[in-house]
């Protein structure tokens, strides 16, 4: 394009005719046809015509060669040439400009749009009445073009950058939500699913509740079952007899065998939680009726043991004894040809070596063996309850001076509570009477919610927690009081008929103070009570065809701050239906049901009782294994399941998830609907609305 319009400028002799002539080779010499051909056909309009004549249909005076027409030409020229010399000047100011145009036809464009920009301007500031086109206004439009389209790349980068911004955190927290809403509910629905498992461990002992105790050792943050096993054999052994005696290790999920660990007599208690500095796995205890054995909880493997005669307790942990940062262990024994003889052992809770020698007891009371219990008194005193149908105490300094003949090293161990000590019968005695009467002493535990699930453990907030709190006190098998431990009074007294299983502590209402589950059964009917532990007053209570059980209740703390009893019996014996109870000769036991039925009971619907699960199994034992991240508890269950013919039946341990069961539980309503056509409130909707939410917690 440059080319062609430098032609058309540097022939000063052409006439105007030859210069408005159209050629078209000229637009051959551009890359841009169109701007060539405006700027060829508007050349006449740039002033060498007034009357705009672009062929030779023009004036004569226009074409004469000189006068006026003369000066103008020459006119021309001079303007031409210092056009011509403007324009050598710019080009460098050009090609700083237009860096990027290398090539040289770049250039020549750059160039002939500045020359046709300059004579434009000059030619307006002359007049404008000569006439202006178009082309000045070219260079113009070529540098809009190149700034438009850089501006139009910025605002689409600008765009792309903000976009980007916006959808990747749109994206991230969209993939989050996914996980959240799939991912993490198919874990959690996996889990639960591997909390129900079933696994015959050995044969059945009868009704006889084997041992049974609950920690977690593999660090699933889940409570894992130990549990004492019985197998028969046909071979024969010079101590075992016929019978392999064990102590299994279950994981909570999925039933999976951990450890197990033969023993040479059977298992009647297994304790956990009893920790060494430094060591990061929990201790068990494994107590037989001759030996008291420390194993590893993770692996089984034997820590030390000690032989005793005629062991009848559990083991009780008490302070560091010694000063070796261990606690110390306590056990009673009982001497069959000696019966009043109750002998207390110390045991040393690091290598398990007797410390001193066991100290006897000639009690006067007959009876089951109650405790022993270590109890903490206000003032900080340490004092050992236990007794034969009576309760006795006897303060630890006593025991471990007579022990070892020497006093214990902490000056804490060697307090005495003044209050406490005039409560002995005598002067010359170390006894002090905490319960004595003409009825013998069935149970006493202490007021502490959960015990009835945790009382096998040695871990220290447990074991601290229990020495502190007052006693749940059942005696003459019909009547339950409190005692309070900062006077060993009554609070109140409940009579009912005999109280068959130790009553399980819980919260019904919401007075802050923990109230009692109690059962019992005769003649085929089996009730059930909850007595407020404030004031001894009933406040639920329903009946059962059900023969008698001893199976312990469970209470279960819940995200609503009340309890939830798990109980088992068979169908309930509604309010308003008369039904006949059952009575039967003495001496001759009332028809066990075919199906035994799981029920549990939440004080927010004291009216419903909502059915887990049935079975013509025979449950023996219980207990409530708590996943903590997952606010969920597993019901842990050994049964005996008879077998057909002579063969002796199976030992079956059993784990259920609560809130998958609750889920799946039947409503069972005490009370029915006293007027027919009424809706029956609480509504069925609300009800399983309530418990579907229902969570679990330690308590």
């Amino acid at each position: 394009m440059a080319a062609a319009l430098s032609r058309a400028l540097k022939l000063p002799g052409k006439k105007g005719s030859e210069l408005g002539e159209y050629d078209p080779l000229t637009q051959a010499d551009s890359e841009d046809e169109s701007e060539e051909d405006d700027l060829v056909l508007n050349y006449p309009h740039n002033g060498l015509g007034r009357d705009g004549c672009m062929g030779g249909g023009g004036s004569s005076k226009q074409r004469g060669g000189g006068g006026r027409a003369g000066r103008l030409v020459g006119a021309k020229d001079q303007a031409q040439e210092d056009e011509e010399e403007d324009e050598e000047e710019d080009e460098e100011e050009w090609r700083e400009r237009l860096p990027s145009k290398s090539s040289r036809q770049d250039r020549d464009e750059a160039k002939g749009t500045q020359y046709w920009s300059q004579r434009d301007s000059g030619r307006d500031r002359a007049g404008e009445d000569r006439g202006g086109g178009s082309g000045g206004s070219m260079g113009g439009t070529v540098l809009g073009v190149h700034n438009a389209q850089a501006e139009e790349k910025r605002m689409r980068v600008k765009n792309a950058i903000r976009s980007a911004f916006f959808l990747v955190p749109l994206v991230c927290a969209t993939l989050l939500v996914l996980m959240c809403a799939f991912l993490i509910p198919c874990r959690k629905g996996e889990m639960e699913k591997r909390l129900q498992w079933e696994r015959a461990l050995g044969d059945a002992g009868g009704v006889t509740p084997p041992a049974l105790a609950l920690w977690d050792v593999n660090g699933d943050s889940v409570e894992d079952v130990f549990l004492g096993v019985t197998e028969w054999t046909n071979d024969t052994h010079p101590t075992q007899g016929n019978k392999i005696y064990s102590a299994v290790a279950l994981s909570a999920v999925g039933g999976q065998v951990l450890w197990r660990k033969v023993m040479r007599e059977s298992v009647m208690y297994i304790q956990c939680g009893l920790q060494y500095s430094g060591q990061q796995s929990p201790v068990v205890l494994l107590i037989g009726k001759s030996i008291l054995m420390a194993v590893n909880g993770t692996t089984g493997n034997n820590l030390w043991f000690v032989m005793l005669k005629n062991i009848e307790s559990q083991a009780v942990l008490l302070p560091d004894l010694q000063g070796d940062s261990v606690p110390d262990l306590l056990i009673a024994t009982l001497p069959a040809d000696e019966a009043l003889d109750l002998s207390l052992t110390l045991i040393s809770g690091r290598t398990g070596e007797k410390l001193g020698h066991p100290v006897p007891f000639n009690l006067t009371g007959q009876g089951k063996l109650i405790g022993p219990l270590l109890h903490k008194t206000p003032q900080g005193a340490y004092y050992i309850l236990f007794g034969l149908g009576n309760v006795e105490a006897i303060s630890l300094r006593d025991i471990y001076f007579r022990a070892t003949g020497k006093m214990p090293i902490t000056q804490a161990l060697r307090k005495k509570d003044p209050a406490w000590e005039v409560l002995k019968k005598s002067n010359s005695s170390s006894f002090i009477q905490i319960y004595r009467g003409s009825e013998r002493v069935e149970f006493l535990l202490p007021l502490l919610a959960g015990f009835g699930n945790s009382h096998n453990s040695l871990d220290a907030v447990s074991n601290l927690n229990s020495s502190k709190s007052d006693w749940v006190l059942v005696y003459g098998s019909s009547k339950l009081s409190v005692l309070k431990q900062r006077d060993i009074r009554k609070e109140w007294t409940f009579s009912s008929a005999p109280i068959h299983s130790q009553p399980a502590p819980g919260h019904f209402n919401d007075d802050g103070v923990l109230d009692l589950f109690i059962q019992h059964a005769a003649n085929g009917i089996m009730q059930a009570q909850v007595v407020d532990g404030a004031s001894g007053h009933l406040l639920w209570a329903a009946e059962f065809v059900c023969p008698r059980l001893y199976l312990e209740t469970s209470a279960i703390s819940t995200s609503t701050g009340q309890s939830a009893f798990l109980f088992w019996a068979s169908e309930p014996i509604k309010a308003q239906k008369n039904v006949t109870k059952t009575t039967v000769a003495p001496g001759i036991a009332a028809p066990e049901p075919l199906i035994r039925k799981l029920f549990l009971l939440h004080p927010a619907y004291p009216t419903i009782l909502l059915e887990l699960t049935s079975t013509t199994d025979t449950a023996v034992t219980s207990a409530v294994s708590y996943w903590e991240s997952m606010k969920e508890a597993a019901y842990i269950t050994v049964s005996s399941r008879p077998t057909p013919g002579s063969e002796p039946g199976a030992r079956i341990v059993k784990s259920m998830g609560l809130r998958a069961a609750i889920a799946k539980g039947q409503i069972v309503r005490l009370v029915e609907s006293n007027k027919p056509g009424e809706p029956v409130t609480p509504g069925t909707f609300d009800v399983n609305k309530f418990f579907r939410h229902l969570s679990f917690k330690h308590q």
